[in-house]
């Protein structure tokens, strides 16, 4: 194979553009946290099945992102290797959002009675126009990461802090997502949102969904045109043939399980840390707002007291989301602090841990006061609110490393192996989004055999999140200075 030219690392600026266009992704992200569910109720989706909508984001991740991740590694478009991904993406992203946004308009225009309770062709739009959002969503996060790890060329510190500089937009665009989400006169900027067949709450997720598409688009835009990404050119002939004859004799499923075949240990328990943080993770990001309307307001879905419960915990999450962002600026220096991420990443699973298993006392006292004194149902004593809010902000501190060093990692370790920047952060998303199939499958029954709730899933959490600490330290290796400015020769051209 022939030796390709040593890049160099480009300049901060560049990672902080490219890092920008995940405040856009999270901007709709957020949105579909917050708004989708009820949305897709007032379509007519039963509570119970409106679940089952949401195992687009794990499925897609699981087959989307290695895909793409693949073929951006091996893309030989003129525009470069990520730039394609990203601008593709992006327009789906918009094309999605407008199915979402006008479902129900689209629906009663194909003939649906909206005098009924269930609307079948708005719900149809609603479905297509949620799964091409996930997929787009997909197509976009896997190649921005790759692209950063391209543009840190090796570098350990600028990989590392370029991944920090991601999750500090990822949390930007949740503030902003939370905050749209929870404003309920933005359809007053837009009046034509409000129709015969859009209420003022569709109106208003409408509104949202504009300023996300401007947003992305805007920052889209930005980068495709400021920021270079060479041509990608293979180290030979002899690699054309082989990726040639790849082609032709497998299909990507069996590029997929060679690419797992040919993964480094290294990799492999990364992607075990990464697993079990997750199985942590997603019982908080599934019920958070479930919780503090259930155990700690103490209402029943439909009450003032859940609702308000619910508006508290989107309160707790725009918290979470802005000390997510600080956290993320301080990931890099905090790392050398402790003495490695791999230490950062298992102090932050045991606060995680702890915070999991406050949720019982938390809830507990909550339930305990309320016994006492019923007039706290739905307001709950300042102690309580206090804990549960202390709760979603600490959380933002180990939220940060989780969207940073597992992806610095991946792009470290991938340099030493023979998969590309691409592929090995679409097979580290397979890490992620399996644990979150796991959980969303059992969730459900694991909390009624405990008595029903949301706090059984939590404690399952705290576990979790206590045995990914203790698998950070023993199985992580630390990352060797020399290791990673091995690039493979595959993921080089010239680069400026």
């Amino acid at each position: 194979m022939e030796e390709q030219p040593k890049r160099e690392p480009s300049p901060l600026r560049k990672m902080v553009a490219v890092s920008s266009i995940a405040a856009g992704i999270q901007f709709g992200w957020a949105l579909q946290l917050s708004l989708l569910t009820p949305y897709v109720q007032t379509l007519g989706v039963p509570h119970a099945w409106a679940s089952f909508i949401w195992l687009c984001g794990p499925i897609s991740g699981l087959v989307v992102q290695p895909i793409v991740g693949y073929c951006s590694d091996h893309c030989k478009s003129p525009f470069g290797r990520r730039r394609p991904f990203i601008l593709a993406g992006a327009l789906f992203v918009a094309i999605a959002i407008i199915l979402i946004g006008f479902a129900a308009d689209i629906g009663h225009l194909a003939g649906d009675d909206i005098t009924k309770k269930t609307r079948p062709r708005a719900v149809a739009i609603f479905v297509i126009g949620f799964w091409i959002l996930d997929v787009a969503n997909n197509m976009l996060q896997g190649p921005c990461r790759a692209f950063l790890g391209d543009l840190a060329a090796g570098d350990q510190k600028k990989t590392r802090t370029a991944n920090s500089f991601y999750s500090f937009f990822m949390a930007v665009g949740n503030v902003l997502g939370y905050a749209a989400g929870s404003y309920d006169g933005l359809h007053k900027i837009f009046p034509f949102t409000e129709t015969e067949a859009c209420n003022v709450f569709c109106a208003n997720l409408k509104s949202c969904f504009f300023f996300s598409i401007v947003l992305l688009l805007v920052l889209c835009i930005i980068v495709l045109s400021c920021v270079n990404d060479p041509q990608f050119i293979p180290a030979s002939e002899k690699m054309k043939v082989e990726e040639a004859e790849n082609t032709h004799v497998s299909c990507f499923c069996g590029e997929l399980c060679v690419a797992f075949k040919g993964l480094k240990k290294p990799m492999w328990m990364l992607m075990l840390v990464t697993a079990i943080t997750w199985i942590a993770w997603f019982p908080y990001v599934l019920f958070d707002t479930d919780w503090m309307g259930r155990e700690v307001y103490g209402g029943d879905v439909g009450q003032k007291a859940y609702d308000d419960g619910v508006h508290a915990g989107s309160l707790g999450l725009m918290l979470n989301s802005v000390v997510l962002a600080v956290a993320s600026l301080g990931v890099e220096p905090l790392g050398r602090l402790v003495g490695g991420v791999k230490w950062l990443w298992a102090i932050v699973n045991v606060i995680l841990a702890v915070c999991m298993a406050m949720t019982v006392p938390i809830a507990k006292i909550a339930e305990h006061q309320r016994a006492l004194n019923p007039a706290l149902i739905g307001n709950p004593s300042m102690n309580v609110k206090a804990g549960s809010l202390a709760f979603f902000c600490v959380l933002g501190i180990p939220l940060a490393v989780t969207y940073s060093v597992p992806f610095a990692l991946a792009s470290i370790y991938s340099s030493n192996s023979g998969a590309g920047q691409g592929l090995s952060l679409g097979l580290l998303n397979v890490a992620i989004v399996i644990p979150q199939m796991i959980v969303s499958a059992i969730s459900g029954p694991w909390d009624s055999w405990f008595g029903g709730g949301n706090l059984p899933a939590f404690v399952l959490g705290a576990v979790a999140a206590a045995i990914g600490a203790i698998l950070a330290v023993v199985v992580l290796p630390n990352p060797k200075k020399h290791d990673a400015t091995k690039i493979p020769s595959l993921s080089m051209g010239s680069f400026h």
